[in-house]
């Protein structure tokens, strides 16, 4: 439960992320710029919540810990090119921002449900701290 409860929080900051860029900036590329601050901030803030409070993982150095947020953001590249498509693809189909925004919830929550099996089979791995 606190896996979704997270999910949502970092799907929230995401998209806040996303609409404040893209209140700053209108121009060329505004809505990939825009996916790329959500993706960011997203990924820094999944990290922390998923490393401290779903997994209980602890580091003993900043290089262990660095490693493992690096290895964290190399397995949500298949994940990020899921949501992308999503929010991508329902922007193309319908045009709007609402469209566009329900396609993000859409591929976070699939990409999120895959995210965390790779997570813990791979990156906050018991014994591996």
């Amino acid at each position: 439960m606190k896996y979704i409860v997270f999910a949502g929080l970092a799907t929230l900051i995401n998209l806040a992320s996303q609409e404040s860029s893209m209140a700053l900036y209108q121009g060329s590329y505004a809505l990939v710029i825009a996916m790329v601050a959500g993706t960011l901030t997203g990924l820094v803030s999944k990290y922390l919540l998923d490393k401290h409070f779903i997994f209980y993982h602890k580091t003993d150095r900043a290089a262990q810990d660095l490693s493992q947020f690096l290895f964290y953001g190399l397995t949500g590249v298949f994940t990020t090119v899921i949501f992308w498509g999503f929010e991508l693809g329902f922007d193309f189909l319908y045009g709007t921002r609402g469209a566009r925004y329900t396609g993000a919830v859409i591929g976070l929550a699939m990409g999120y449900l895959i995210k965390y099996r790779l997570d813990k089979r791979y990156v906050f791995v018991a014994g591996e701290s």
